[in-house]
């Protein structure tokens, strides 16, 4: 299991398809746990939803609770013998990182990063320009101490540069061309 964190726009998306499409794995997002459930407190629901059935070698087909009340259709599957890839911001918050095999953190520039998540928000349809301005304020005001307090990027075993230059994903000392 790897768990991909960094603050929101980083790259952590990026990352995780990478190192799926490498692995032949599965990527699951917190943002899919977290969806109308809490910003934060969801490490109950994807341990006990995903993750504990995923290493019990089990198939996960995973309905949060939040989906049900809300009628999302669809849900988290994961095959099992895969390797997965979690991927949000606490991905490797403190109760999850000594489960994981390989924990990264994706650095980023705050502007860039702050500047390509509200594209991202508004390209996927989800919110207008202004929608997803007060959103990111919304975000921030939970993501900054969340961080701040857990400090994930010290117990990761290796870190990324979410933001390099154009057209380019920098891993270890390499640079992999996208």
């Amino acid at each position: 299991m790897v768990l991909v964190d960094g603050r929101s726009g980083s790259g952590k998306s990026t990352f995780a398809a990478h190192a799926a499409d490498l692995l032949e794995g599965c990527v699951v997002s917190t943002d899919d746990i977290a969806w109308n459930h809490a910003m934060f407190e969801w490490t109950d629901v994807l341990l006990a939803g995903v993750l504990q059935p995923w290493r019990r070698g089990e198939a996960v087909k995973f309905r949060p609770p939040a989906w049900e009340s809300h009628d999302r259709e669809g849900s988290i599957a994961v095959e099992s013998g895969v390797s997965m890839i979690v991927e949000g911001v606490g991905a490797a918050r403190a109760g999850l990182a000594g489960l994981a095999d390989l924990a990264v953190w994706v650095q980023s520039d705050l502007s860039l990063a702050r500047t390509r998540g509200l594209a991202r928000d508004v390209s996927q349809g989800t919110r207008t320009p202004a929608e997803a301005e007060a959103f990111w304020g919304e975000w921030m005001m939970k993501e900054e101490p969340f961080l701040a307090a857990d400090r994930p990027w010290e117990r990761v075993h290796l870190w990324v540069l979410g933001t390099p230059p154009d057209g380019q994903t920098w891993i270890r000392d390499g640079v992999t061309t996208q």
